[in-house]
């Protein structure tokens, strides 16, 4: 029977960026996805890449820094080793804030009240209260997983899809591979990276939970109407390069439930129209609910458990996207008995431990 060095449990950005990561240092690679690879967490996302003070936990903040600086080397190399486009955009970020946060320190007073909004980005409503400009980036969250499973594939990583795992197995109190509702695979290192469902497979039952996000698409009635993605309490949109332009999102607490409600779709679009009136002649292309993996703290899931030779990359809640390229650089050294490049002791899995 086929042995693998470490086993992937999810085939998120999470799981495939760490897949490539290890393949990189020589590890055989098995990635195996309860249903199809990257159309979860992932594919729902928007794809801000927000590293900003205000939304960022202050434990994560180093993370967040770290991860949006080796962005553009990681889009890039997914491109070149799939051939795919990510739609990488670095025009930036303009942030309305309520009046309670526009003194936080996550933002410097530069950027307030920017010297000619309507300027920057002339679709915009007159705004009625201070923004800010961000040197955010975004991406286009199923290109990129997209990219990343194609450059998993080319790297050598197997994927089996379709593969529900139940538990890791254990010989002799240390990981030995993991059972499936249909099968079973060897390997002596395994890594957690299923998301909202990590909490379901034993031997650990992680505190994670879904965190549901509805979301619509719209197809601007000009390609140029936007630059920037623009946030605000009530709603933010996210331009592509081809046109569309991304609304979100919620914060529901609903368990795996993805259906969307017309209602809430509504809301959302009347809150873009808002901010972009020309959006009123927008076509509505599509709309979703996503499952983000949720945690007690707020913060991901990261390190080696108790039982070795098991591992867990999971909890990044809103951060996954932005989050990839950092968490796969460090469970990379973890998993290769290294020490992290940051220190991981926020994120341990044992501070769940009663």
């Amino acid at each position: 029977m086929k042995t693998w060095d470490v086993i992937i449990i999810g085939g998120g950005i999470i799981g495939l960026s760490l897949s490539i990561e290890l393949r990189k240092k020589g590890a055989s690679v098995l990635v195996v996805e309860r249903g199809e690879a990257g159309r979860e967490a992932s594919y729902a996302a928007g794809g801000m890449l927000v590293d900003c003070g205000v939304e960022t936990p202050a434990a994560l903040q180093p993370l967040a820094t770290a991860s949006a600086r080796l962005y553009p080397e990681f889009a890039h190399e997914l491109e070149m080793e799939s051939g795919l486009n990510v739609d990488l955009r670095d025009q930036g970020t303009i942030l309305f804030l309520s009046s309670e946060h526009i003194r936080h320190p996550g933002l410097r007073t530069a950027d307030l009240n920017p010297p000619d909004l309507g300027e920057l980005e002339p679709a915009l409503a007159e705004p009625n209260r201070p923004a800010f400009l961000l040197k955010e980036r975004s991406v286009d969250p199923r290109g990129l997983s997209a990219a990343a499973l194609q450059a998993a594939k080319r790297h050598g990583v197997d994927v089996s899809s379709g593969e529900e795992v139940t538990a890791v197995n254990l010989s002799d109190g240390r990981v030995s591979g993991v059972v499936t509702r249909k099968t079973a695979f060897l390997a002596p290192k395994v890594v957690n990276c299923a998301g909202a469902w990590s909490g379901q497979i034993a031997p650990h039952a992680f505190p994670t939970r879904p965190v549901k996000g509805q979301m619509l698409c719209l197809v601007a009635p000009s390609r140029g109407l936007m630059k920037h993605v623009i946030r605000s309490p009530e709603v933010y949109l996210i331009p592509r390069s081809d046109g569309r332009i991304l609304v979100g999102t919620t914060v529901e607490e609903a368990g795996f439930d993805k259906r969307t409600n017309v209602a809430t779709i509504q809301r959302l679009h009347r809150a873009a129209v808002a901010l972009v009136p020309e959006l009123r002649n927008a076509k509505i292309l599509e709309d979703w609910a996503g499952l983000r993996p949720g945690t007690p703290d707020a913060l991901p899931i990261l390190g080696a458990t108790a039982t070795p030779g098991y591992y867990v990359a999971t909890g990044h809640f809103r951060d996954g996207i932005l989050l990839a390229p950092i968490t796969a650089r460090m469970m990379g050294q973890v998993i290769g008995g290294k020490s992290p490049d940051y220190n991981l002791d926020a994120f341990s899995p044992a501070r769940f431990s009663s």
